[in-house]
This record gives C-alpha cells, sequence and structure tokens, in this order.
C-alpha cells in the first residue's frame, strides 16, 4: 500500500487512517510505503506503521523494487511453490525435483524463487540484477545468464523446463514446467 504523504500535518495526524494501517499490518501482513517530500523524511521516525519510504519525485521502476522488497519481508503467505515436478519449500529453502532434492547456491535459489513467486512474467536482466544483486552491483548483466544457465543445467533436462528465455526481453519462469 503506497501513501502519498504531501504535508507535516498529514504525517503527524493520529486519525483513523493510521489506526487502519496498523489493522492492515497486522491483520493481513500489508506494508505501507510512504511517498513523501524528501524535508519530511526525519518525521517518518514517529510513524511506526510505516515500511519504507520514497522521496518525491517516484520512479516507477524504484517503487516496485521497494514494494517487492517490504512484500517479502512481510511474507506472501504461502511457503510452498508447486510447478510441474518442482517444488519449492520456501521456510526450508529446499527445492525438490520428482521428490529429489536440488543443491543450488545461495544466489541460484534466490533467482529460481523470484522467478517462481512470479511465474510467466518477463524480466529483464537489469531488473533481475536490481532485485537479486542490488542497485549498487558493478558487475555485467552478463552476470544473470551466468547463473540462469547454471541454475537450469541443475532443475532442468529434456522432460523440465522451468525458465524461458524471452528473446531481447529477458527470462520468465513457466507455469507447469
Amino acid at each position: 500500500l503506497a501513501v502519498d504523504i504531501e504535508d507535516q500535518q498529514e504525517l503527524a495526524s493520529d486519525s483513523v487512517l493510521w489506526d487502519q494501517f496498523r489493522e492492515l499490518q497486522e491483520q493481513r501482513k500489508v506494508p505501507v510505503i510512504a511517498v513523501i517530500p524528501f524535508h519530511l523524511v526525519e518525521l517518518l521516525v514517529s510513524r511506526p506503521e510505516i515500511n519504507d519510504f520514497i522521496a518525491k519525485p517516484v520512479d516507477p521502476l524504484e517503487m516496485e523494487v521497494r514494494a517487492r522488497r517490504c512484500l517479502k519481508l512481510v511474507g506472501t503467505g504461502s511457503e510452498i511453490i508447486k510447478s510441474g515436478d518442482m517444488v519449492i519449500d520456501l521456510a526450508q529453502a529446499e527445492v525438490y525435483i520428482s521428490g529429489k532434492p536440488v543443491e543450488l547456491t545461495f544466489k541460484e535459489y534466490e533467482l529460481l524463487k523470484f522467478l517462481a513467486t512470479n511465474k510467466n512474467r518477463v524480466y529483464k536482466r537489469e531488473t533481475l540484477l536490481n532485485e537479486l544483486w542490488g542497485y549498487d552491483y558493478f558487475g555485467g548483466d552478463r552476470t544473470v545468464d551466468v547463473h540462469i544457465r547454471r541454475l537450469r543445467s541443475k532443475i532442468e533436462d529434456a522432460d523440465h523446463t522451468f525458465i524461458e528465455t524471452v528473446r531481447n526481453m529477458g527470462y520468465k519462469f513457466k507455469a507447469g514446467g
């Protein structure tokens, strides 16, 4: 949930709105992101209901990245992702293909988890780098290609294809495998 805050009065008020934000966070695990003028950032200390903030003007990509990170922190609900013969146990950070455990590096697991939780959505290499390696990563975008290739070698064979390359676009996780 993104909240556009215009002035100090909105941030300081103890209204029904803030009570609703607290309720959303406690009962439904909905993160709250404040969109706020930079000069009001220091006042966020008094608002525990706010999980993150973005200073105006808002970059849409930054908003998406922050929203995804907030959702990861509060949890997405389901602890198991199933796709065909693949099972990803998020609580245990384990992956199984046809009931057999698959040994993945931390980054391979994070890449698979990210793609699998966003099935059928195409992600550019740059987006994957930002999501998984962070904005401050200075390696090339081929880093993603190398990790995808290694991940595929561990989870795919003639009977199982989970990650699809979308030419001139990026990668996506195919539902059903």
